[in-house]
């Protein structure tokens, strides 16, 4: 009796069964730092207004508080805040700030878990979006270029550092890259990928409205891409049909999102602003007005003019100016992007457009971060690189396409550079918020080049508690403290030294590293007259006077 012959299936190769190890490793990593970043950290200066709007939302199923932010960003932080179940007090009123604080610290409720669990979904959304980058590399460069992709996405302490929190702008950033990658893979099936790519537009612009200015772009490349994806026996007109319709359909898609985000906070979309919205005319009145989303919508558009029209100050390479740099955000990106992320990325918009078979993803890695770059540099806001946090997405993946140039030296070098990236994120765990790259003396010396969320946005509080407690106890403190936690919920008693005359300030001065940027007058007095003993989480100075 013959023997029956069974097929077997042929192992994998050995280096193409280690990517997925790979992959989960790099991932486990990034989990371990964001982690550990949102258990140690306190409130950043955002952080409680989005919470504390979550927490309403949950309760009372209203859209009152920070509507200069649509609300899917904050649903996403309300699956945490939901598991957290605090105590919501109902008879509170207030603007968002003081409803945050109160929230977080006179509602009995512990701040330290109430944050780690309201941090919790959007470090899992991170690392999806990790995901992405890795498999858009991998389609365009192979499984090595999506390791490397992955590998400095993994390591970026931008993305760490705000990804990490419960915030707005890793997730905006995540769901545009989402859609330019649907939009990608459109080109061959556009009946599935355009609708989606719409979806995942529309999660970007009901989670932060600085994503509109990516919506042209994105609408062209969905006719683009259904173009390209045309039968070759297609008549040009109706073809040309066809990529317009696709265009339509992604616009829809995105616009049905936006709605659907207000309508699960509301089904009734009752709108009662706690603030005056400004009243916007010109072109930019206009703008709103043909907006085709809900009032609640476009009255946040007029509230963000409205910022847009005041007086910021920055700091910049020791300056302190008021108003905006138009170069800023490619000053402080050059600063605090690793140096070997700035390589590779650099590279790999070069291999995008002189490799013939990568030419055609060019569009879709290289115009839609230069236009939303472009947009943010014209903002009257210099207040960081979390403006412009798709800039290392979008560099990532461009990056990974280096390995699609095939000379012998390529994985070498990628390689070392990977490592670089690493080694750099590693050495300034855990404070990857006031990070800085080698060119510019590291983490340390982040404070004498930028300000605000590039390196103090609040976060150090409860390091500062602890290093008060252990080396410092019983002393007399002064405070200037930069953020939107309560000092003394952490066991800080402190006054502020700029109430009371300069020469009865004796004992510890604390002053947080962006107040010292911005020091005038009696501040400035105190600051030149004291002598700095001690610094908290790079963030923080400490002096004895």
């Amino acid at each position: 009796m013959a023997l029956e012959r069974h097929s077997v299936p042929a192992p994998k190769p050995p280096v193409a069964a280690l990517v997925p190890l790979l992959v989960v490793l790099l991932l486990a990593q990034m989990a371990v730092a964001m982690v550990t970043t949102a258990v140690q950290q306190t409130p950043t200066i955002d952080e409680p207004v989005y919470v504390g709007t979550a927490a309403e939302y949950l309760r009372e199923h209203r859209l009152r508080h920070n509507p200069e932010h649509p609300p899917l960003g904050k649903l996403v932080i309300a699956v945490g805040v939901a598991l957290a179940d605090p105590y919501v007090d109902p008879s509170f009123s207030g603007d968002q700030g003081r409803w945050g604080r109160h929230l977080l610290y006179e509602s009995g409720n512990d701040p330290w878990r109430l944050m780690l669990f309201a941090r919790l979904p959007v470090i899992v959304l991170t690392l999806l979006f990790g995901l992405v980058v890795f498999v858009f590399a991998r389609e365009l460069a192979g499984a090595a270029g999506g390791l490397a992709a992955l590998g400095l996405y993994a390591f970026s302490p931008d993305v760490i550092a705000h990804g990490s929190l419960a915030t707005l702008d890793v997730p905006a950033a995540g769901f545009v890259l989402v859609s330019v990658w649907l939009l990608w893979r459109a080109r061959r099936r556009p009946r599935w990928y355009v609708p989606l790519a719409g979806v995942a537009l529309g999660a970007a612009l009901a989670t932060r409205m600085s994503t509109l200015a990516a919506v042209p772009v994105l609408v062209a490349l969905a006719a683009l891409s259904v173009w390209c994806a045309r039968p070759s026996a297609e008549p040009r007109r109706r073809a040309l049909v066809r990529a317009v319709a696709g265009a339509g359909v992604v616009a829809l898609a995105a616009i049905a999102v936006v709605w659907a985000s207000y309508l699960v906070v509301d089904p009734r979309l009752r709108w009662a602003p706690e603030q005056q919205v400004p009243v916007v005319r010109g072109l930019r009145g206009l703008a709103v007005d043909l907006l085709p989303f809900p009032r609640a919508y476009r009255d946040g558009m007029r509230i963000q003019f409205g910022f847009e029209n005041q007086p910021w100050q920055g700091f910049l390479f020791g300056r302190l100016y008021t108003g905006s740099l138009w170069y800023y955000l490619p000053a402080a990106l050059l600063v605090k992007t690793p140096l070997g992320m700035l390589a590779l990325g650099a590279a790999g918009a070069v291999a995008l457009l002189a490799v013939r078979r990568l030419r055609p993803a060019a569009p879709y890695l290289l115009v839609p971060g230069a236009v939303l770059l472009a947009a943010a540099m014209l903002g009257s806001r210099d207040l960081g690189t979390r403006y412009a946090v798709f800039v290392p997405l979008f560099l990532a993946v461009a990056a990974g396409c280096v390995l699609a140039v095939r000379w012998r030296w390529t994985p070498v070098a990628v390689g070392a550079l990977v490592l670089f990236v690493a080694v750099s994120s590693v050495r300034t765990y855990p404070y990857y918020l006031p990070y800085s790259n080698e060119a510019f003396g590291g983490p340390e010396k982040t404070r004498l080049r930028l300000h605000d969320s590039n390196v103090d946005w609040g976060q150090d509080l409860g390091r500062l508690a602890d290093r008060l407690r252990e080396r410092y106890r019983g002393e007399r403190i002064w405070l200037v403290y930069k953020g939107s936690g309560v000092p003394s919920s952490y066991g800080v008693r402190a006054a502020d030294p700029r109430e009371v005359p300069v020469r009865a300030v004796r004992g510890l001065l604390v002053v947080s590293d962006s107040a010292s940027a911005k020091a005038t007058g009696r501040l400035a007095e105190l600051i030149d007259s004291s002598r700095p003993i001690d610094r908290v989480g790079h963030s923080i100075t400490i002096y004895r006077r």
